[in-house]
Order: C-alpha cells, then structure tokens, then sequence
C-alpha cells in the first residue's frame, strides 16, 4: 500500500468501532483480574487526583448522614447538612471509578463513557426532584420542585463555566506564565453553548413576550388566556427538549465517528503533555469487576443521599435558604465537586485541554440532555415540568457564554482570567442569595394544566 493509500484509510476509519474492547487500553491495564477488597480499598483511597485523594477523609459522613436520616426526624438540617458533604465522596469514587473504567476503553469511546458517569449525580438529582415535586405554585415548602430543578441547570452550567474553568485557569496560571489549547475546543465548545442556550432561551422568551397580552379568561373573541399561555410554554418546551436531545445526539456521533472531531485534538495534544504522567500510569488500577463494583455501590448510596436532600430541601428553604441560592449555587457546587477536581488537577499537570473539555463537555450535556430529559421525564409522569426561567437567570446564562467566549477567544488562558471568572460567580451567588422566593417574585412556573 502506498503511503497516500494508507493515510487515506486512516482518514476514512473511524475512531469509534464499538463501545466493547477487543483487548484493555495499556493505560487502563491492571496487569490481575476479579475483586480482591485490599486492592479495592487502595486503589479507592489513591482516587485520581491528591485533591480527590484527601476528599476521601469525608466517607466517614457517609454512615453518619444515613444514620441521621433512619432514625432523626427531628433535625432534618443536620440530616441535609451530612447528607449534602456525604455526596461530595460518594460522587468522587462515581467519577474515578468512571475514569477507571474508560481508561481500559478505546480512547474515544472512553472519553464518552467518563462524560457519561461524569453527570450521573446530576441526573439523578434532577429525577429525585422532579419525583418531589407535588405542586405547582408558591415555593419548595409548598411542594413545588420546578423552581429549583430549573436553577439547578442553569447553576450546573454556570459552576463549570464560571467556577471550574476560572479555578482552571488560576491554578494553572499559577504554575505556567500561560497555558495554550486548541481553537477548537472555543469554536465547538462555545458553539454548542449558544445553540443549548437559545434553545433554553425560547420558552422563556415566548411567555414574557406575551404575558402581557394574556387575559385571565376568556372575554368575546379575546381568547389568548393566561392558561393557553401557560399550555402554549408547555408544549414549546417539550418539543423543544427533544429537539435539543437530538442536537447531543448529533454531537454524540459526529464527535464517535469522525476523526477529526474535538476528542482527537484534545488527545492529540495533551496525552504526552501531562506533568506526571508516568506517575500516573504506575499507579495500581481497578480491575473490571472491581470498576463494576465502584459504580454499582456508588450509584446505590448517591441514589439515597440525594432522596435524603431532597426530603429536607422544604426545612432548609423554611429555615432561610432562598430557594434561587439553594438550587443555583449549593446543588450544583456538590454534584459537580469530583469533577471539578479532576479538571483544576489537570490544568495543575499542564492538560488545559482536558481541563477545559471537563468544563464545557458537563455544560454541553447538562444543556443538551440533562435538562431536557428531566422536561421529557415530567411529562410522562405528568408533571408540567418547562424549561420557562426566571428572566434573572437567563440573563446570568447568556451573559455568562459571552464573557466565557471572549476569554477563550485567543486560545491562551492566564491566572487574571480565572480569577475574574470565579469573582463573577461569587457575585451571582451574592445575588441568588438576595433572590426572593416564587411565592413573593413574580414566578414564570407553569401551574398544571388540564
């Protein structure tokens, strides 16, 4: 074969074959096989990270917040408050394990499937909630769930976008003058959040347009209602949803099949650019078995601690947390806190692109899938869940995509950027916290239609 011959095959092969590996990655390879619980335990304990390593002094919370909430009924913002740090170990052995086991995977479909787990806390968070949710009007002390499942995906994407990747910039800033990456991950990454961000927009927009022209009922030929409107937002925002899980899909496959997508240039660059990569690579690893072990038990105990924050979220809300700071800043802050660790310890090592796709690859999901699975999971069940913001927060989304676009425009990152980022998160949680709640703001919630 001739060497144009051979570059034009390896053009046309694509990067995904099939999600089951014939054979073990070499970075993901244990060199045993089965479960042993010593190994489990240390490789556990080692996480991925140093940070994430002394997140792990937090397990024993695990007991205890399970505990409180079996046998306490009378301290339910004890019970939220173990319960809440309880989440932060449980979700760093969810992602490690998750990392574990896309190592041993081929090197695109691993990057897709550690994405994957990566927003599993998050997904469960948003359907323990939906599941809550009982009314449609007034505050979480009244049942309704949709004003904190709507800031908690809007404040999901502000913590990576703002939080995470200002902590990346700064840290890694702060051991290199400045740190390159590649103009693709801004021109896809921040793409992406535009197009996830008008979708988001829409409902929003349709129903402050028009609520001045509704009318309460029906009066002559005058038959625009508030209930049409509200009805009308409904139906915009689950087709909407489905759409916007189209367009992940979309990106799913193309980034799968293509190789010359985002995950090839991320890889490209950084995967000999890690400071201590060989560290890295001698460290033991979880055997397969014992990855399925880690997800397995991971899943189990965030399930529960997520219902047991969810069940206190009425306590915590009547002892003074404004429901707009308790779903924009503190649920996103814990989902998402492995995570976090693991894109600011990349940016440390050097791997800004990785860190960078641990930012915008979370949002792009939570945008594109997270949100609007919760939208099509409450219609099945019945519940008028939307995607009808707070103009507030919308304008917190937009604001926050422009000012990140512009910061990546250049392809280089500094620590004066990271900490601008992270100041504006700090005055957005200022302002959620001054937030008044839906039964004293003019709510866009959507009561239940019939």
């Amino acid at each position: 074969m001739s060497p144009s011959n051979g570059h034009n095959a390896s053009e046309s092969t694509p990067l995904l074959h099939s999600l089951i590996p014939t054979h073990i990655h070499p970075d993901g390879e244990s060199g045993r096989s089965g479960f042993h619980i010593g190994h489990f335990l240390n490789v556990s304990w080692r996480s991925g990270s140093k940070a994430a390593k002394y997140v792990n002094l937090l397990w024993p919370f695990v007991p205890v917040a399970i505990l409180f909430a079996l046998i306490s009924t009378k301290l339910p913002l004890l019970v939220f408050a173990f319960s809440y740090v309880a989440m932060v170990p449980v979700a760093n052995l969810l992602g490690f394990a998750g990392q574990e086991f896309a190592r041993k995977m081929p090197k695109v479909s691993g990057i897709l499937i550690e994405t994957a787990f990566g927003s599993i806390v998050e997904i469960i968070l948003f359907l323990v909630l939906i599941t809550k949710h009982e009314s449609g009007e007034g505050s979480s002390e009244h049942g309704n769930m949709i004003p904190i499942i709507q800031a908690a995906i809007l404040g999901s994407i502000l913590t990576n976008l703002l939080l995470c990747l200002g902590a990346c910039f700064f840290v890694g800033g702060l051991r290199q003058a400045s740190q390159k990456f590649h103009a693709s991950i801004s021109e896809v990454g921040t793409g992406l959040l535009c197009v996830a961000g008008f979708g988001l927009l829409i409902p929003s927009a349709y129903y402050s347009a028009l609520k001045g022209s509704a009318v309460p009922i029906a009066i002559g030929h005058h038959t625009f209602t508030e209930k049409v409107l509200q009805h009308n937002v409904l139906k915009i925002s689950q087709v909407t949803s489905i759409l916007l899980m189209i367009a992940f899909a979309i990106f799913i496959w193309y980034n799968a099949r293509s190789q010359h997508s985002i995950f090839d240039e991320v890889l490209e660059a950084d995967e000999h650019h890690d400071l201590d990569r060989e560290d890295d690579l001698a460290k033991p690893k979880f055997t397969f078995t014992e990855c399925i072990v880690a997800l397995v038990l991971a899943l189990v105990i965030v399930t529960l601690l997520a219902y047991f924050l969810v069940e206190r979220i009425e306590d915590v809300v009547e002892s003074g947390v404004p429901d707009q700071f308790l779903g924009l800043i503190l649920l996103p802050l814990v989902e998402k806190a492995a995570e976090h660790l693991t894109a600011i310890d990349e940016a440390w090592d050097g791997q800004i692109n990785f860190a960078l796709f641990h930012c915008i690859g979370p949002s792009i999901q939570t945008a594109l899938f997270n949100a609007p699975l919760v939208v099509i999971v409450g219609w099945i069940m019945g519940k008028d869940m939307d995607l009808n913001f707070e103009i507030f927060m919308i304008v917190l989304l937009v604001l926050s995509i422009v000012v990140v676009g512009n910061f990546l425009r250049d392809g280089e990152s500094n620590y004066l950027e990271g900490a601008l980022l992270m100041i504006i998160y700090v005055i957005i949680a200022v302002a959620a916290w001054y937030y008044p709640n839906p039964d004293v703001a003019t709510s866009n919630g959507v009561e239940s239609v019939h």
